[in-house]
């Protein structure tokens, strides 16, 4: 038997549910799919009948979401970063301006998942190839950002540099297995020099770590004890 999976797009079900009036996202619940890939079966659905994304908001009694003048002049100044910068903005940017275009993004990636994205704000952010699957990238990067700002703040607290095995705390395990990973990048040359330069600046000698026979101090969530194993990684 061929999954639904397997099947050629698009998905004739999802396109009758979504004919009438359902959103990607509620069928991606009701059949047990990721919503990426039945909005991947939907935008196929769309190219071959142009006029099932208006059946649908007729179906559902909702209207793509209004298009203000400062939708517009976000959606330009997204388009400016990511050409400038080769990246999309994060939310933990230390800037206000960036931070409200990570926001604004988020929400044009929800209604683009449930359908619902202005015609005019598709068309404009067609030009960034892949805009919708940049999430994952995102949250790796900030996800990236935070762990920097972790072992910033607990090196700026007199700690030794954080170990990846025997570990006292669950802090220095986290951080220590983090930094492990950065610095075998590092020495195969896969290592976003980007990254290497922010490391650099915010924990100088990272790559180099421990000195063998320098004692660990004890870590701020170990309650005082002394520190175990010190060997070096």
């Amino acid at each position: 038997m061929t999954s639904r999976r397997q099947r050629r797009a698009p998905d004739a079900e999802w396109v009758l549910m979504y004919r009438k009036g359902l959103t990607p996202a509620r069928i991606a619940g009701l059949v047990k799919a990721s919503p990426a890939l039945v909005t991947y079966h939907l935008s196929i659905a769309r190219e071959q009948d142009p006029e099932l994304r208006v059946v649908h908001e007729a179906a559902a009694g909702e209207r793509p979401a209004r298009v203000t003048g400062r939708t517009m002049q976000q959606m330009n100044d997204l388009l400016a970063m990511v050409q400038a910068e080769g990246r999309y903005p994060s939310s933990r940017a230390g800037g206000a301006a960036e931070r409200a275009l990570a926001s604004w993004l988020q929400r044009r990636r929800r209604d683009a998942a449930e359908g619902r994205l202005a015609p005019a704000v598709r068309d404009g952010l067609a030009c960034l190839p892949g805009w919708q699957d940049g999430h994952r990238a995102a949250i790796n990067e900030e996800r990236w950002q935070q762990r920097l700002a972790e072992l910033t703040a607990y090196r700026a607290a007199g700690q030794d540099w954080p170990r990846h095995k025997k570990t006292v705390t669950d802090t220095e395990h986290d951080l220590g297995v983090w930094l492990h990973t950065q610095r075998y990048k590092l020495r195969r040359g896969e290592l976003d020099p980007a990254k290497e330069t922010a490391l650099n600046a915010a924990v100088p000698g990272w790559s180099a770590g421990r000195t063998r026979g320098r004692k660990a101090r004890p870590s701020p969530d170990s309650g005082g004890g002394p520190g175990l194993d010190w060997s070096c990684e």
